[in-house]
């Protein structure tokens, strides 16, 4: 039978099976990071950036598939986080404008509004790269456009949609060496195939997510319980060992492949091995769980063996925890012109602020913020203008989607490292307009070497450095350029490529996994050789990177 349009309740469908898709495999995506560093969050990002869209349909009670590709775009659009989020919901922006005013969409509109939402994606990227998420679209909607020239039904126009971004995906290691040195296919295209797919099986009914409907009790009561409070009032963040909090509801009634029989003393047992914080209760039909874990995706793949997967939900707490604890956003003072730095630990907190960053939003690497994280900071500040230093490479582009939808001037200044951040406020001028202050904090930007010092999770070889698992990393500007046993030896040996003959300051921030006694240990060695440096060490009390080091 030929489908030859998709209404409001397919489209719903399409969004619900596409989030449950990519949930259960956001930790799989994750693991495609490029680096062998612990910052692999592709599949976290774009999980979280769908599930605040499939939320916005989810609220929308219209018929009207405009109405709903709408909810979905908007939703997608606060909730982007990191690049590949903020790509995926250009990606959907552009879809909701080819369908305005559609109350169904047949299969040439479908391939428009994919078509659509690739020039969109494409425009929001300063500079595209080829063998990324962006390719997969790009292949994906081509194909689903010729299919949509010899067929009118929707489901053969999703099939070849999928089917291209299946082929684009095996050539993102061919397009970006990078990607071919170590082994992997490009993580955002493998997260997008995961949502192209699960729109597919939307529409045919296949493997379908279930759609219960939670009751009013059991699960906000969970979200709201004691434990929680004791979490954030009691620990430091880095002291939150299993930092994602996870809630599932598995259908114990639907059937699914190589089902198993349901035990809910053994499926307590198993997920406390997994994490802490549990709570499962189940009824005989439907099992809800609230778990905090490191791995969210082993909790969604255990409960889909006993059903199907319904509500999904994860909160990254140390962000939550940062911004409890702080309580940043409702102490402080309006300001005619705000300066916005996203960081973590409370040591470089107050680095920014004694460099006067009037606000702070809790996040870095592993833990970006999203757009309406930073358009909430925006207003909160109750400037008139403002500045923002998203310190990260990662979160630059959802910094300017924020900058878009702000209701003042708000300028980027392209901070990829806390390094960088901290040099850009030298040149912040409160009485200079936003376009001249982000002219000047940006040139100052070229002026300082930025050095990480972090742990390997895995072998690999990359950027011409053999990299065993567990050594300790050095990576100058973003390039790995170090790996060593032993962290004081790999710190200084980094710190050593970073020097040329107009270095004259060193300044070195060690994080929580670090102490202060190693960090004087590494000046101790470098003044040996360079009696001409100055020295500066600060607790920065950061998470992921055991040093962070600026040479200026």
């Amino acid at each position: 039978m030929v489908l030859k349009e998709i209404d409001s309740n397919q489209f719903r469908d399409m969004v619900r099976v596409a989030t449950h898709r990519m949930g259960k495999n956001a930790e799989f995506v994750d693991s495609l990071n490029v680096f062998p560093v612990p910052d692999g969050d592709t599949g976290t990002n774009m999980n979280l950036t769908i599930e605040s869209g499939a939320k916005a349909v989810s609220e929308n009670p219209s018929s009207s598939v405009a109405d709903l590709t709408e909810s979905l775009a908007k939703g997608m659009l606060m909730g982007a986080r990191g690049n590949s989020g903020v790509i995926t919901s250009q990606l959907f922006r552009g879809f909701y404008k080819a369908t305005q005013g559609m109350n169904t969409i047949n299969a040439q509109e479908l391939a428009n509004a994919f078509t659509n939402g690739v020039a969109t994606a494409y425009k929001a990227v300063l500079k595209p790269v080829e063998g990324t998420i962006l390719t997969v679209a790009r292949v994906a909607a081509q194909e689903g456009a010729e299919k949509a020239n010899d067929t009118d039904d929707v489901e053969e126009v999703m099939k070849a949609i999928v089917e291209g971004a299946k082929k684009a995906l095996k050539t993102t290691p061919d397009l970006l060496p990078v990607l071919k040195q170590v082994g992997v296919v490009d993580s955002g295209g493998q997260g997008l195939l995961f949502i192209y797919e699960g729109f597919l099986e939307g529409i045919l009914g296949e493997n379908f997510a279930d759609q219960y409907q939670p009751d009013k009790t059991e699960m906000d009561e969970m979200i709201n319980a004691t434990h929680h409070q004791s979490v954030q009032g009691q620990l430091a963040t880095q002291d939150i060992a299993n930092g994602y909090c996870t809630e599932i509801m598995v259908d114990l009634e639907a059937d699914v492949p190589n089902k198993k029989p349901f035990d809910l003393d053994e499926f307590r047992k198993h997920l406390s091995e997994i994490g802490d914080s549990l709570l499962a209760v189940s009824d005989g039909e439907v099992a809800k769980v609230h778990v905090h874990t490191e791995h969210p995706g082993e909790v969604f793949k255990y409960g889909s063996q006993f059903g199907q997967l319904g509500k999904i939900k994860i909160d990254n707490m140390r962000i939550q925890h940062e911004t409890i604890v702080n309580n940043e956003e409702d102490s402080q003072e309006a300001v005619d012109f705000a300066v916005i730095a996203v960081a973590s630990g409370n040591g470089i907190r107050q680095l920014f602020e004694s460099e006067g960053v009037n606000r702070i939003i809790s996040g870095g690497q592993t833990m970006n913020p999203s757009t309406a994280d930073i358009v909430d900071a925006i207003k909160k500040s109750g400037a008139k203008q403002a500045i923002i230093l998203p310190n990260n490479g990662n979160i630059i582009m959802a910094a300017k989607q924020a900058a878009e939808v702000s209701d003042i001037p708000v300028g980027i200044v392209p901070t990829k490292t806390i390094s960088q951040g901290l040099t850009a406020m030298l040149s912040f001028d409160p009485d200079a307009s936003v376009e001249e202050n982000v002219e000047a904090m940006t040139e100052d930007l070229d002026t300082v070497v930025s050095g990480e010092v972090t742990q390997a999770n895995r072998d690999t070889k990359i950027d011409d450095v053999e990299v065993h698992k567990d050594d300790y990393l050095g990576i100058i500007d973003g390039s790995i350029k170090v790996d060593n046993p032993d962290l004081v030896s790999a710190t200084v040996e980094m710190i050593e490529k970073m020097l040329d003959d107009d270095s004259e300051i060193i300044t070195i921030m060690y994080g929580s996994d670090a102490n202060e006694s190693q960090a004087n240990e590494i000046v101790a060695k470098l003044e040996d050789k360079h009696d001409d440096l100055e020295f500066e060490v600060h607790d920065g009390g950061q998470p992921v990177y055991h040093f962070l080091v600026s040479v200026e």
